[in-house]
């Protein structure tokens, strides 16, 4: 325990220890007023005035290079909106071509006088009757006869033909093999009204040799070249510039590659109410008369099936033709994407000219079709019974 004179000792000892920390405050309080008053600009402001060219260098410097910068930046951000301009006025001036274009196509296609032409060949306007009763138009008119078409031909085809139908083939030496069993078994058949077109001298003197009626064409080197020599598929691309006369002169073909057997008479098993009837390709009843396939992918989400409407090619190597003017059209496309490069199959340009909608830029075959009756004219893909 510290007694009375320890006890003073130590207040002392503080006293002088507060006294010196004001004096200090006190003194540093007096010098910086001191300095206030002697340096108004501060104390190094001699060093500031004694180097202001260095100063002035380093800022001027600076200075520069920031100008350069925000001045190359600006140009560049400036030629780059330039060029945006440029392009988006280059993308307005395209799309304003392609809209021209279409207008003038589809101007021309009504100046061509195609929807009023229509309206005069299926009749007058008429009113729509009571829900359920309404039927649209499944079958076109025929074309009228023009014997001046070819006149030669007229004279054949009305002693053959019955009821002006008839089933034509065409044939040249190279499908003889063929041709002769194609004539045996149409004969055994029974069909009366039936011609082949023969495409060079051994074929005219087989049919004569047979009793078989056959057709030549006039000369045309542009068919002449193929007909001749070319295979069964080459020959059978010619059928759809070579048939457009018999429908001129207002007859129904069935044209009929030289690789079908006969068992009955056709003509006895088609309904005649479209422009096209045609043989299919499919093996079943979904893929010979169209079915719904959906396509289904997990990745797409909640839009993960996509459904498409499928059917299975026709066969252009057997069907019918009524003499209308679709049908027509119909020969007249296949026959020009087949006389012009790229060299494609005529199976395929005839499926594509039937069933491909109109679209932007192309304007697809209004024509009524029809598939055959997969068992009564059958193809080589389907097993029977199944």
């Amino acid at each position: 325990m510290a007694g009375p004179v320890g006890r003073r000792v130590t207040n002392a000892s503080q006293s002088m220890r507060g006294s010196r920390i004001a004096f200090a405050i006190l003194i540093g309080i007096l010098l910086g007023c001191l300095f206030a008053v002697l340096y108004p600009h501060g104390l190094f402001s001699d060093y500031s005035n004694s180097a202001p060219h260095f100063q002035n260098r380093r800022v001027s410097k600076s200075n520069l290079q920031i100008g350069s910068t925000s001045c190359e930046s600006t140009e560049r951000v400036n030629m780059m909106k330039s060029d945006i301009a440029d392009l988006s006025n280059s993308n307005d001036n395209l799309k304003k071509q392609v809209r021209d274009l279409t207008e003038k196509l589809q101007a021309a296609e009504q100046k061509n006088g195609q929807a009023e032409q229509q309206v005069v060949v299926v009749g007058e306007p008429q009113k729509a009757g009571p829900f359920g009763t309404v039927k649209g138009i499944r079958t076109n008119p025929t074309v009228v006869p023009d014997d001046t078409v070819n006149p030669r031909l007229a004279k054949i085809l009305e002693k053959i033909a019955v009821k002006k139908e008839i089933i034509v083939a065409l044939a040249n030496s190279n499908v003889k093999a063929m041709l002769e069993v194609w004539v045996a078994s149409i004969k055994r058949a029974g069909v009366p009204n039936y011609l082949v077109v023969a495409l060079d001298d051994g074929i005219v003197d087989f049919c004569k040799e047979n009793d078989v009626s056959f057709y030549t064409r006039d000369p045309d080197e542009g068919i002449d070249s193929v007909a001749k020599t070319g295979g069964n598929h080459a020959v059978s691309g010619l059928k759809f510039r070579i048939l457009r006369e018999f429908l001129q002169l207002g007859y129904g073909v069935l044209l009929s590659d030289v690789d079908i057997v006969y068992i009955q008479n056709p003509f006895d098993h088609i309904y005649r109410d479209s422009d096209v009837e045609s043989m299919s390709d499919g093996h079943d009843n979904m893929t010979a008369y169209g079915y719904n396939d959906v396509f289904d992918e997990p990745a797409m989400g909640w839009a993960r099936y996509a459904h498409t409407m499928r059917i299975w090619v026709y066969n252009s190597g057997f069907f019918y033709l009524r003499p209308t003017l679709p049908a027509i059209e119909l020969l007249d496309r296949v026959a020009a994407r087949l006389s012009r490069p790229p060299p494609a199959w005529d199976q395929a340009v005839f499926n594509e000219e039937l069933f491909f909608p109109s679209h932007p830029g192309y304007i697809g075959l209004h024509a009524s079709k029809r598939t055959m009756d997969r068992y009564l004219f059958m193809n080589s893909k389907i097993n029977y019974p199944e």
